[in-house]
């Protein structure tokens, strides 16, 4: 596994989250082979069976978290606030994450609290208010 790289976004974790998104997009139009593979199996693996949405989406957020993914983190927050995570699932989470992933995973956990505040109900708000989607 390579080394965790610094964030180029630390701290703004919604910017990442619609970046992501956007270069996503780009690569599924002109990589549609791989994309469309990849994205099914996301699909696949995320949607709720004997593990609920959630569930899986916090098991992706401490995966994340242990491999230095910043993008995976703001990924995975939002997806997880959206499958119904609170505040405090998120936190356990991160907990679990921290026991697997030792010093380093708690540079990495800091970094998801900063995604868990940025798509909190309130902040989000202020979002669409600054007319940001």
């Amino acid at each position: 596994m390579a080394p965790p790289t610094e964030s180029r976004v630390t701290g703004k974790y919604i910017e990442e989250y619609r970046h992501v998104e956007e270069r996503l997009a780009q690569l599924g139009h002109e990589l549609p082979g791989p994309m469309t593979g990849f994205a099914r199996l996301h699909r696949k693996a995320m949607e709720g069976g004997a593990l609920a949405m959630k569930t899986k989406e916090m098991m992706a957020l401490a995966i994340s978290i242990v491999v230095g993914c910043d993008g995976c983190i703001a990924y995975h927050v939002h997806d997880a606030v959206k499958a119904g995570a609170t505040r405090q699932d998120l936190l356990e989470t991160i907990g679990v994450a921290l026991l697997m992933g030792g010093g380093p995973g708690s540079i990495y956990a800091a970094h998801a609290l900063d995604a868990i505040e940025q798509f909190s109900p309130d902040a989000l708000k202020a979002e669409l208010q600054e007319g940001r989607p």
